[in-house]
């Protein structure tokens, strides 16, 4: 994704791939949060993702179901889809864009000074950029080369993912018992009516509970098959297993996400247990917030001093996901008193406030960074607006997908002067009659006037005045021309 974001800005960026190809073993995320397609959509390839995924109402606080059909969005649904076709999707369109992807190496070293850094790769080659950036994990080298701590919580529960073959038919679906949770599933499966019908051949996938977190081996088919013994009496005769993982709750942040030249993004940045869906989606959220910060450092639009507001708006919102993945672990728990806590805790996301309030939290639509300012839609998203240009109608996501920051009049033609920055924002006069409408806020008072980053967020709002406009526009689009 960031790769992307880069091209897009005109930016000469490369990956490095240690994986010989696209294929992807094993099961990683399963889906895409609202604002995660928001932001495809705001790229313009949202719907490459929706025709190969099922739309659902997956958001949810640990497996308490949060509706946010109701939210004032296009994308106002979860989308199921494997990581495995999210990547290949993903490789597809910077392939388009003709990013270069060094396959089958790894980063062995790096070494920055004061204007680049010098990577060295597994075969011998290296490359000179100007920035590094490590996207490469929850056991980044990148980070751990850099000399950033990695604080946060050691494991309370673990357990193993598989898909391999039973002889017996086991339970499809999810199971909670006193040793913990365990489920069954298949690769192809539909979402009819809001419950997963599993195929009826094929595979089985298996994730359980294990009895212990001291593990510190790759798990085995022996490892499964006491697994399953300890959690549900019986195996199922389990064999031929295609590949076997594990996953924790450890919980872990980067105390910072930029060292110098090299930054930090995704699991990289921070990891957590996958309840709530949240990774894969915080990951890609980080990416598009990095990716016009650092294309306007690398063409001396911005000053670096830009790169450390990454920090600043990510980092809070990663530590929050990792509070609410803690809570869930919590609840999911399987002793009377936890399930008397989740019952109460289902009762109270009844309450149309409540869930409002946390499912703007999991589905991503409710991120607010601090940008100052009065006006509630600072600092949030742009919704998606349908407006009234002097060509025709378009909406505002239509106009985000070169990835360049809009200076929205929805006032008197030629109120506002950014002529000092008209090389880099573009100025649309506009109209707009409806509400604007935000999930967990509803309405807010319509502005005159927004000005809108290449991430979608909103950085400035006028209510009739220009006061702190070029404030705003050098803080984010550099100074004046």
């Amino acid at each position: 994704m960031l790769a992307g974001e880069l091209a897009l800005a005109g930016i000469d960026a490369a990956i490095v791939e240690r994986r010989p190809d696209q294929e992807l073993a094993g099961s990683r995320a399963g889906g895409l949060s609202s604002r995660t397609l928001e932001v495809l959509d705001q790229r313009g390839i949202v719907d490459r993702f929706l025709a190969e995924g099922q739309k659902a109402q997956v958001t949810g606080f640990a497996a308490i179901r949060l509706d946010i059909s109701d939210f004032p969005t296009r994308h106002n649904y979860g989308l199921a889809l494997r990581q495995k076709h999210i990547e290949r999707i993903l490789a597809e369109w910077v392939g388009e864009l003709a990013v270069p992807i060094y396959r089958n190496r790894e980063l062995s070293s790096f070494a920055q000074d004061k204007s680049g850094v010098t990577i060295e790769l597994s075969d011998g080659t290296s490359l000179r950029a100007y920035y590094l950036v490590g996207c490469d994990g929850g056991r980044s080298l990148v980070r751990k080369a850099a000399g950033i701590e990695f604080p946060g919580w050691h494991a309370t529960t673990s357990n193993i993912l598989a898909e391999a073959q039973m002889t017996e038919e086991p339970p499809l679906g999810v199971h909670r018992t006193a040793q913990g949770i365990h489920a069954f599933g298949r690769e192809k499966y539909e979402i009819l009516d809001g419950k997963v019908v599993f195929a009826s051949d094929g595979p089985l996938n298996i994730m359980v509970t294990e009895p212990n977190t001291e593990a510190a081996t790759e798990p085995t088919l022996r490892d499964l098959s006491e697994a399953l013994m300890a959690a549900c009496g019986k195996d199922y005769g389990i064999h031929s297993p295609t590949w076997i993982s594990r996953f924790t709750d450890v919980s872990r942040q980067a105390a910072t996400y930029r060292s110098g030249r090299v930054l930090l993004a995704g699991d990289a940045a921070h990891v957590h247990s996958p309840v709530g869906g949240q990774g894969l989606n915080t990951g890609v959220q980080d990416a598009v917030n990095l990716g016009w910060k650092l294309a306007q450092v690398v063409k001396a639009i911005s000053p670096e001093a830009l790169l450390d507001t990454y920090h600043a708006e990510r980092h809070p919102v990663a530590a929050r996901v990792l509070r609410t993945t803690m809570a869930q672990v919590a609840l999911q728990r399987t002793d009377d008193r936890t399930e008397a806590l989740r019952e109460i805790m289902s009762e109270l996301f009844g309450m149309d406030t409540l869930r409002k309030r946390i499912a703007a939290e999991m589905s991503g639509l409710g991120i607010h960074y601090d940008l100052g300012g009065g006006h509630p839609l600072v600092g949030r998203r742009i919704p998606d607006l349908h407006l009234i240009v002097a060509s025709g109608r378009v909406r505002m996501f239509e106009l985000l997908h070169d990835a360049q920051p809009i200076f929205l009049n929805l006032g008197v033609p030629g109120r506002f002067d950014i002529e000092a920055w008209s090389d880099r924002v573009q100025l649309l006069d506009a109209r707009y009659d409806g509400p604007w409408d935000l999930p967990e806020l509803s309405s807010v008072t319509a502005p005159t006037a927004v000005l809108v980053r290449p991430d979608g967020y909103v950085a400035w709002v006028s209510e009739g005045t220009q006061d702190g406009l070029r404030d705003a526009m050098t803080i984010w689009f550099g100074t004046p021309a």
